[in-house]
C-alpha cells in the first residue's frame, strides 16, 4: 500500500471523506467477537475502511441481510474439479468463495513447474483469489512414475515466489517420520524461507505422530475420526474439516467441535467436481451442514473465514473489520446460507448465483500432449498367475479408503484370469503415460460392480497415469486406446466401442470447457456406467477409480509398478 492510499483509507475511516461503496442496513457477522451487529460497511479501495454510518458514492442496500467475510477454501485440487483456474473461478464465487488454498498437486506430478507456471498464470484470468502452496511430494510415493520429480534443489525457485505460501500436503508421512535425508532436505527449503507446511497423515498415532508434528506440519485434512482430530488439535495442529466429491467426513468430525477447539478447526473441499458444487454448493453447503449438525453459525462462518486466514497467515482477510481487505459476502440467512452477493477486493463479482466477470482461458499449449504410452497392448494384462488365492483391493463405499482382502480366482491353463459374472471381481490395471516405460501393472478390484465394458481415467491419483477396469483385456485395450487417442480424459467402452467419452486437453486432467459442460458429461457418464456397464449404484465410477491408484491412503493400492501395501509401504505380490 502507497502512502496516499493509506491516507485516503483513514480519512475514510474517519469519515472526513465519502467511501468507495457503502453497504447499509446489514447484520453484521463479527468472527472476533461472535456478534452480529446492525449497520453500514463502508469500503475504500479494496479495503473495509469502517463499520458504522457513513456517506458513500455508491450505497447498497443489503435490505437486512447478513454480511460475512469472504469464504476461503482451506484446501483444494483445482485440477479435481476438472476444469480450469479460470473456470472454477466462475464456478465458486458465486457461492461466496473468494479465496482458495490450492495445491496444484495433480499437474505438478504430469508436468513439473511448467504446470506450476500455467495454473499461476491461468489463476489470474479470475476474481477468485488463488493461493497456491507448492507441491511437496512429486512423485507422491518412490513407488510410482510420474511426469516430474520435484526434490529440495527443484523447489529452491519456486518456493521464493511471493505468490506460494509455503509446501503443500506432506504426504510422504513415512519419511518425515522416519526422518529421511531428502525428506529434510525438503522441509528445510520452507523452513529457511519462513513459509508453511501443510499435512496429509492418515491414521498415525502415538510417538509418530509426535514426530510428524515435530516438524511443525501445520494441518491435517485426512482425519475420518474425532479421535484423531482430538490427536492432532493436541499437538497444535489445525484440522480442515473435509467435504469434497469424494471424502465425506464433515457431519463425523463435528461432533468433536467444542468452544475450546473450534478456533483449530477449518473448512475444506480437497476434490470437488462441478457436479457438486452446481447442485450442492461450496464452503456455503459446508455451512449449512454445521448448522444442521448443531454447530453455532458464527462459529461455523469463523472455521470458514477468520481460522483459515490466520492458519495461513493471510493477515490481510477473514473478517469484516476496518483496514481488512473488502471481502464480503451478503447471505439471506444463517440456515440456508443462499449467497445474495459477493464483493472481492471491494469489488462487486456475483450476485444472485451469476459470476459478473468475463471469463478469459489462459494458452494452453504449454500443458497439452502429456498423454506418452510405449508399446501398448492387451499383452501388457496378461498376468501369468501360478495360483488363484489373490489379493483383492476391495472398495469401501464413500471414501478412498480400500480394504486388503483375498479371494479364490479362477485361471485358465495359461494362469491367467477367468472372470466368473456371479463373482464381483475384476482385473484393474494401471498404464504409466509420462516417461515411456511401458509399464502396466495389473491386479484385482472387488465392490466396482463393472458387469460390462471397460472404464479407463487419466486422472489417477496422484501420479495420474492411467488406470483402467473391465470385465476383459479386449474391452479393457480398447478403452485405453480411446483414451490416448483423446489426449486423456474418461472414456467409457462396450463391445470395444466408447459409449461415452469426456476429453481432458489440460494435461490430461482438466477439460477447456465450461463447468456445466463438464457437468452434463459426467452426468452422461455416470448415466452409462451404471445403466450400460452395470456398475454398482452405491459407488461414484469415475471418483472412485481416481484413487485406486493413490499410494499414499490405505490399505491396498495400484500404481504402475505393481500392487502396493500402504500400511507397510510396500510391494506385494497378486498372488497371497
Amino acid at each position: 500500500m502507497k502512502k496516499d492510499e493509506l491516507k485516503r483509507l483513514i480519512d475514510t475511516a474517519a469519515g472526513r471523506i465519502p467511501a468507495d461503496v457503502v453497504i447499509k442496513n446489514c447484520k453484521i457477522v463479527n468472527v472476533f467477537s461472535g456478534n452480529i451487529t446492525e449497520g453500514s460497511i463502508a469500503i475504500c479501495g479494496d479495503q473495509i475502511a469502517g463499520i458504522g454510518e457513513y456517506e458513500g458514492k455508491e450505497v447498497i442496500d443489503a435490505e437486512g441481510r447478513y454480511a460475512a467475510p469472504g469464504f476461503i477454501d482451506s484446501h483444494i485440487h483445482i485440477e479435481s474439479s476438472y476444469v480450469s483456474p479460470e473456470e472454477i473461478g466462475r464456478l465458486l464465487v458465486p457461492h461466496g468463495g473468494t479465496t482458495i488454498i490450492a495445491d496444484p498437486h495433480e499437474i505438478v506430478n504430469v508436468c513439473g513447474i511448467r504446470g506450476l507456471n500455467y495454473m499461476m498464470e491461468a489463476a489470474k484470468g479470475t476474481k477468485l483469489d488463488v493461493k497456491y502452496v507448492l507441491p511437496s511430494c512429486v512423485p507422491a510415493t518412490p513407488f510410482e512414475h510420474a511426469g516430474a520429480v520435484l526434490n529440495a534443489p527443484e523447489m529452491k525457485e519456486p518456493i521464493k515466489r511471493e505468490e506460494i505460501l509455503g509446501l503443500g500436503e506432506f504426504m510422504n508421512f513415512p519419511g518425515v517420520i522416519g526422518a529421511d535425508d531428502a525428506v529434510l532436505d525438503k522441509l528445510m527449503t520452507a523452513k529457511e524461507e519462513g513459509k508453511i507446511i501443510d499435512g496429509h497423515g492418515p491414521g498415525i498415532a502415538g510417538k509418530e505422530l509426535n514426530a510428524y508434528a515435530a516438524a511443525r506440519i501445520l494441518a491435517d485434512h485426512e482425519c475420518s475420526t474425532v479421535e484423531e482430530m482430538k490427536d492432532r488439535l493436541e499437538r497444535g495442529m489445525y484440522i480442515l474439516l473435509r467435504q469434497g466429491s469424494a471424502c465425506h467426513n464433515l457431519r463425523t468430525l463435528l461432533q468433536g467441535v467444542t468452544p475450546e477447539n473450534s478456533r483449530r478447526c477449518l473448512l475444506c473441499s480437497d476434490d470437488r467436481q462441478p457436479k457438486t458444487i452446481l447442485h450442492e454448493g461450496h464452503l456455503d453447503n459446508h455451512l449449512r451442514i454445521c448448522v444442521e449438525e448443531g454447530l453455532d453459525p458464527v462459529t461455523a462462518i469463523r472455521m470458514a473465514t477468520l481460522n483459515a486466514a490466520e492458519c495461513f497467515r493471510l493477515y490481510d482477510r477473514g473478517a469484516i473489520a476496518p483496514g481488512y481487505r473488502a471481502d464480503l459476502v451478503l447471505l439471506d440467512d444463517l440456515k440456508e446460507f443462499h449467497v445474495n452477493r459477493v464483493w472481492i477486493a471491494g469489488e462487486l463479482t456475483a450476485e444472485e448465483g451469476t459470476y459478473l466477470q468475463e471469463v478469459h482461458l489462459h494458452d494452453i499449449s504449454s500443458v497439452k500432449g502429456s498423454v506418452v504410452v510405449k508399446d501398448f497392448s492387451k499383452e501388457k494384462f496378461k498376468m501369468h498367475l501360478k495360483s488363484g488365492h489373490v489379493h483383492v483391493i476391495g472398495i469401501l463405499p464413500g471414501g478412498v479408503v480400500t480394504k486388503k482382502e483375498t479371494a479364490d480366482i479362477q485361471l485358465d491353463e495359461n494362469g491367467e484370469f477367468v472372470r466368473d459374472p456371479k463373482v464381483d471381481i475384476v482385473k484393474t490395471a494401471v498404464v504409466e503415460r509420462h516417461q515411456g516405460t511401458g509399464n502396466v501393472a495389473c491386479g484385482f478390484l472387488k465392490g466396482y460392480g463393472i458387469k460390462e465394458g471397460a472404464v479407463a481415467l487419466s486422472i489417477a491419483h496422484d501420479s495420474h497415469n492411467i488406470i483402467v477396469v473391465g470385465v476383459s483385456d479386449e474391452e479393457m485395450e480398447a478403452a485405453v486406446n480411446a483414451l490416448i487417442a483423446q489426449e486423456g480424459g474418461i472414456v467409457l467402452v462396450k463391445d470395444g466401442q466408447v459409449i461415452e467419452s469426456m476429453p481432458m486437453p489440460i494435461a490430461g486432467l482438466m477439460s477447456d470447457r465450461s463447468g456445466e459442460w463438464v457437468d452434463q458429461k459426467l452426468t452422461d457418464i455416470h448415466e452409462k456406467a451404471y445403466s450400460e456397464l452395470g456398475i454398482c449404484g452405491d459407488v461414484e465410477p469415475v471418483m472412485t477409480l481416481c484413487f485406486m491408484s493413490l499410494a499414499v491412503i490405505p490399505e491396498i493400492k495400484l500404481t504402475d509398478m505393481g500392487l502396493f501395501d500402504v500400511t507397510t509401504f510396500s510391494f506385494i505380490s497378486t498372488e497371497a
